[in-house]
């Protein structure tokens, strides 16, 4: 490992779009070095995206093989290894994370296992420095480099009051290898991260009471597929309680948990469960980066950045959670890859537009969006043509016994351009890219209608969402 060096970009965290950025700046010639203090790959690829899919994936076998009888097939003894199914998610992230070392070391990216800490201008042709510490507390000699990407991400948010222990108290990171299955679990927050493991523990028939403070679950979410994942999600099980806020944890005698939640209208609830996942929201890894130092200004626990990444300090930049929502790791990737070649002087660079941008839930059934919900795009004075189509009117969908759902689609009624999709159901997540394909492209309905999409396919449903839009729906 080079030490005490000179880089064209140093990239602090290696993290999704840390090392996406890094790669990127190397296949343009520049000489890119990674700082990571933990893991390659990041949160995303170690403690989130990656192994929580794996779980899920699990989930769903479970869920589908204790089913099989409807489908016309027995099968007897059905259980689980509840060890081995953790162990494989973390084989899975652990796979991942060998691989991104391979990209570093193929692009011949220099990658220090330590802490970064920007130092200023080393003196030298405007050139920034950054101090660097080992993992044992060892002082390893600076690194310095014309331009400097802060991709450092972001961890689970805490309410006062309501601190993770690690033991009764949750974060993801413990909900993804606990010691053993619990009875029972409260899971405070409703949005991606709190209902996707909502959904796994729930499918392996954990009792599982879901807390939200706003008024619907998924409070990001078009407002109709928020409600339809509401009923889906209690059919499965699950008690949910909206505009409600937990005002006390206390430790029960059981070695469990009494949770004291308080509603809109002022009635308490009490709640006692075996564990608790704490997930409302994250905030940004900023501390100890020496930012203000820089001029580089933090609100709110996030960089703030300009339509480039620029943050207020010359040649610093700033990616992915760090800089805010989406704290999604597709958008933290095509962040640092517009933030290199903006750099690089690359022609034909946009913005990103968090338009653009879909979102994905891996609960069951699964939930994708993109674009402005239909309350947004109402409030932002479109005229619109909306359409929908259920999943129980697909050939596909009932073939493979996944009748629940429904796709919707949102158009501007003047100009016929796509504004918003919204999802609920099996495969949703992959479906959700064909429509941000078409966004991107500025599509029309007119494209839309004259795309011919494969029979039979869920993917029609995407089509006839579109032509009932326009009131030219085929199959209902």
């Amino acid at each position: 490992m080079t030490s005490g060096a000179e880089f064209d970009l140093i990239v602090l965290g290696g993290g999704p779009g840390g090392y996406v950025a890094a790669i990127r700046a190397a296949q343009l010639g520049m000489r890119t070095a990674v700082v990571e203090r933990e893991h390659l790959g990041g949160i995303c690829l170690n403690w989130g995206c990656i192994p929580t899919k794996a779980l899920l994936r699990t989930s769903e076998l479970y869920r589908q093989i204790k089913e099989a009888e409807a489908f016309g097939l027995r099968v007897e003894g059905v259980g689980f290894d509840f060890e081995r199914l953790i162990q494989r998610s973390r084989n899975v992230a652990d796979k991942l994370s060998r691989g991104v070392a391979f990209l570093m070391k193929k692009n011949k990216i220099t990658v220090f296992e330590a802490q970064g800490r920007l130092e200023g201008q080393a003196g030298l042709q405007g050139r920034s420095r950054v101090a660097l510490t080992a993992k044992d507390g060892t002082i390893l000699p600076s690194v310095t480099a014309k331009h400097i990407i802060i991709a450092t991400g972001a961890r689970a948010r805490s309410l006062p009051g309501l601190e993770p222990d690690g033991e009764r108290i949750w974060t993801y990171k413990e909900a993804m290898v606990p010691p053993s299955l619990p009875k029972s679990l409260l899971v405070i927050g409703s949005g991606a991260i709190g209902i996707e493991f909502a959904s796994f523990y729930r499918a392996l028939g954990v009792e599982v009471t879901v807390v939200e403070v706003q008024q619907r679950i998924l409070p990001v979410e078009d407002e109709e597929i928020s409600k339809l994942a509401h009923m889906a999600f209690v059919k499965q099980g699950m008690t949910i309680h909206t505009g409600a806020t937990v005002e006390q944890l206390c430790n029960t005698d059981d070695g469990g948990i009494l949770a004291r939640l308080r509603t809109n209208d002022a009635n308490t609830i009490e709640v006692t469960a075996a564990r608790v996942i704490l997930a409302v929201g994250i905030t940004g890894n900023v501390e100890g980066l020496g930012l203000e130092e820089q001029g580089v200004k933090v609100d709110r626990g996030h960089i703030v950045i300009d339509e480039w990444c620029r943050t207020g300090a010359p040649g610093v930049y700033a990616i992915g959670d760090v800089v805010g929502p989406p704290w999604l790791a597709h958008k933290a990737m095509h962040e640092g890859v517009l933030c290199v070649e903006k750099i690089a002087g690359v022609d034909g660079v946009h913005p990103l537009d968090p338009r653009n941008v879909p979102g994905c839930t891996y609960c069951a059934p699964q939930i994708a969006s993109l674009g402005l919900t239909e309350a947004a795009a109402r409030e932002a004075g479109y005229e619109l043509k909306v359409g929908r189509y259920p999943y129980s009117a697909n050939g596909k969908a009932i073939a493979l016994g996944e009748t629940e759902g429904l796709i919707k689609t949102i158009f501007d009624a003047k100009t016929g351009a796509l504004i918003g999709a919204h999802m609920i159901g099996a495969e949703v997540t992959e479906l959700i890219q064909g429509f941000a394909i078409g966004k991107t492209l500025e599509t029309t309905e007119a494209e839309l209608m004259a795309t011919i999409f494969p029979h039979p396919t869920l993917s029609e449903m995407m089509h006839e969402s579109v032509l009932d839009a326009f009131g030219r729906a085929l199959h209902i």
